[in-house]
């Protein structure tokens, strides 16, 4: 059971919950424990805009030092610049200080393996191992062998640099509307789409610690949707904190989301023959729609359980080079290891440019079905234990009868409190929030 390591790293409100003491501990535990054979070990940091930055960025650095590690740092940069930079830089590790799209208050540290990719399982318990007995880090370096600081000024140009050389196109004619969350991307974003020809109106671009995601960004997008409308603008790009997730809205000021996008790109790659097994990588989560568009153009979908490290993982499995989330995480693995929201905008842009078609003509490839979200709340111990009931397992065959592929029941046990959470789609929201409400009482009175 993992102690300090969620799915996306250790996350937690600064200063209280995640300190710096335990930030030091994970450099130096972090460090003895990637810190293989006899070489120097290096280690690329970078962070997004949030005021606690700073702070837990000198104690996790102290801590990476302090057993010989050699820290490279980039300063605030999209998490995704520190995976494509770990491998650029030769090092042996990337870290990023960030809490993604979460509020001011809270904090992360994510690493990154030598590859870009995030750590192993076993590596992250075995560093949470050391953390709770700090003195078994038997390192303590003098001398020359101390690590040392490395600033590097130019980490953004080299991101920025990358990202035109894999898009490699003019978009002179084109405006559009940036979203920058007032984190990570608040400069790499604006600056690619200029030097690529772009008119830019970029909003939500003067972080100052304090406004990193607050009711901006792809998880609070009208202020975007109002600019690209006030502005007549082709397209609108909100990124999140870190810069790893992307949501567009189309030149209507009409929301396009990561299914969308997904879609999008996996139908201009396998035009080009650049999608690899013409198969699309998609969470539980995605939309209907997505699947029945999928099937129309000819794409295959691998599906997994909710969460980008998921989605990654069936795609080195398998061989796949594109996947992501509803929710705008989209990893164009032959680019990147992670999600990219830069690198996302960048690909769309150029959709719209080379299909010569407005965003909204576009989207409509993928028609969205409704969803329905109902909980049950119920007995913890009882939260896998729904389909042994036969009136339960009755009615969901019952329902998926009645919606006859055109809608799907889906039931997902929280992981973090007593639920379980019922999920319907289909083309009647009327109907579907009926049936889910039905549905979500039978398992309460079942299973409470």
């Amino acid at each position: 059971m993992r102690k300090y390591f969620g799915t996306d790293g250790v996350r937690g409100i600064a200063n209280t919950e995640l300190t710096c003491d335990l930030a030091y501990k994970l450099g130096r535990a972090g460090g003895y424990v990637l810190a293989q054979g006899d070489h120097r070990v290096k280690v690329v940091v970078g962070k997004d805009t949030r005021i606690s930055g700073d702070m837990l960025e000198s104690s996790l650095i102290a801590g990476l030092m302090s057993v010989g590690c050699d820290v490279i740092t980039v300063g605030v940069i999209p998490t995704p610049a520190v995976a494509y930079l770990t491998r650029k830089y030769g090092a042996d590790c990337g870290v990023v200080i960030s809490a993604s799209h979460n509020p001011v208050e809270y904090n992360g540290i994510k690493f990154f393996n030598k590859e870009g990719y995030k750590l192993d399982d076993e590596l992250e318990l075995k560093i949470e191992e050391y953390i709770d007995d700090i003195e078994k880090v038997d390192c303590n370096p003098v001398g020359e062998h101390v690590g040392k600081k490395i600033h590097k000024h130019e980490a953004q140009r080299e991101f920025i640099d990358y990202l035109k050389s894999i898009i490699n196109a003019d978009f002179k004619g084109l405006k559009i509307v940036l979203d920058c969350a007032n984190g990570a991307s608040y400069n790499v974003a604006p600056v690619v789409f200029k030097e690529l020809g772009a008119s830019v109106i970029a909003i939500n671009n003067e972080p100052n610690g304090n406004n990193i995601n607050d009711n901006c960004g792809s998880t609070h997008p009208k202020q975007l949707q109002e600019a690209v409308l006030a502005n007549n603008a082709d397209l609108g790009l909100a990124y999140d904190g870190d810069a790893d997730r992307l949501i567009a809205v189309d030149e209507k000021g009409q929301i396009v989301d990561g299914d969308h996008i997904m879609i999008l790109g996996a139908i201009y790659l396998k035009k080009n023959k650049q999608l690899a097994q013409d198969t699309l990588v998609v969470t539980v989560m995605s939309n209907i729609g997505l699947t029945v568009a999928a099937k129309e153009y000819g794409i295959n979908l691998a599906t997994t359980t909710v969460g980008d490290r998921y989605v990654l993982e069936e795609m080195k499995k398998s061989g796949y080079n594109l996947g992501g989330e509803q929710s705008g995480h989209m990893i164009f693995l032959d680019y990147n290891t992670t999600g990219d929201g830069v690198l996302s905008s960048l690909v769309l842009t150029k959709i719209v440019l080379e299909e010569k078609k407005k965003l909204s003509e576009l989207a409509s490839v993928m028609t969205e079905y409704p969803q329905v979200l109902v909980n049950a709340r119920i007995k913890n111990e009882n939260k896998n234990k729904y389909m042994e009931y036969p009136e339960i397992k009755s009615e969901i065959e019952r329902i998926e009868a009645l919606l006859d592929g055109c809608g799907r029941v889906l039931i997902r046990p929280s992981g973090t409190e007593p639920l379980v959470r019922v999920m319907l789609e289909g083309k009647e929201e009327g109907q579907i929030k009926e049936l889910a409400t039905n549905l979500a009482n039978l398992i309460k009175e079942k299973l409470s």
